[in-house]
């Protein structure tokens, strides 16, 4: 059977590596041909969603299994030398064109309208970007900006502008989703119920790298605020019936920069499992 959602769109949120239990998730919709119109996706939400859009199951956990332990992918030499923590060279050049290749053709004309978050460090503000609306290396780079963590990543530069991670001003961009005609969402968190997040340590340092973009500096150090405030209102909208939260059910034990690939692919299964056990009681949802 196949399950065609038009007019409820799917919110991906980041979390680093964390983002391998929406991977899980997402390919268990793909094995059951659940396919959303509207997507949108942010930092690691944006690179792990980008394969569902262009129909690749089970690419996120193939890249998790053979390269993320990989000195090329991340590593903090790395970021001594050239800035990132992540070797974006690899990740968005290699991976994707020759290692593990990514299906540009099905992305951009892909059941799902898939959309990227990021931050203009200017204005502090975030921007969306369509899949559909971009070429290749345009494509790879914005999900390289959506996912350039602050104080470990080089600013990317795109049209003209430098960006960083999308959740510094949208972390979980539900009402995007809204904004752009969805009347109800599912959104995929990757933190347990109870987390609540903390306001950034080291906020000297941040003020000091960042001294020249006070908007950015702004948003980040306001964003555990924002975060929690966002986590309040989905709840208030769960209770409404405008969207479907699916997040870990056991307790989150891997960090944002884990590369730990064993421990990465038993979060994968857990999404997938997790998401086996739920899918009739989200399909109810959905055609309520």
């Amino acid at each position: 059977m196949e399950y065609n959602m038009n007019g409820t769109g799917l919110v991906l949120e980041g979390g680093g590596f964390r983002g391998i239990f929406s991977a899980g998730v997402m390919d268990y919709f793909l094995k059951r041909n659940l396919h959303f119109s509207y997507a949108i996706g942010v930092s690691a939400g944006a690179a792990y969603g980008i394969s569902y859009a262009s129909k690749q199951f089970e690419r996120n956990r193939i890249v998790n299994e053979k390269y993320t332990a990989d000195s090329r992918y991340m590593g903090w030499g790395n970021w001594l030398k050239t800035g990132n923590l992540f070797n974006p060279d690899f990740i968005y050049g290699e991976i994707p064109n020759q290692l593990v290749p990514f299906d540009f053709n099905a992305a951009f004309n892909s059941f799902c309208d898939f959309n990227i978050v990021v931050t203009n460090v200017i204005t502090g503000n975030a921007e969306y970007y369509s899949a559909k609306g971009l070429n290749k290396q345009e494509l790879l780079s914005t999900v390289q900006a959506s996912g350039s963590l602050p104080m470990v990543s080089k600013m990317v530069e795109l049209n003209g502008g430098l960006y960083l991670d999308g959740g510094i001003a949208d972390s979980i961009p539900v009402q995007q989703a809204f904004n752009s005609g969805c009347k109800r969402a599912v959104v995929i968190l990757t933190r347990n119920r109870e987390y609540r997040k903390e306001a950034a340590r080291f906020q000297w340092l941040i003020k000091s790298k960042y001294a020249k973009y006070p908007k950015l500096v702004e948003k980040i150090l306001s964003r555990a605020d924002s975060y929690n405030a966002t986590l309040d209102e989905l709840e208030k909208l769960e209770q409404e019936g405008r969207v479907y939260i699916i997040r870990p059910k056991a307790q989150m034990t891997v960090s944002r920069i884990e590369n730990n690939p064993h421990k990465l692919d038993k979060l994968y299964q857990q999404g997938f499992d997790e998401m086996h056990e739920d899918f009739e009681k989200l399909v109810s949802w959905l055609e309520g």
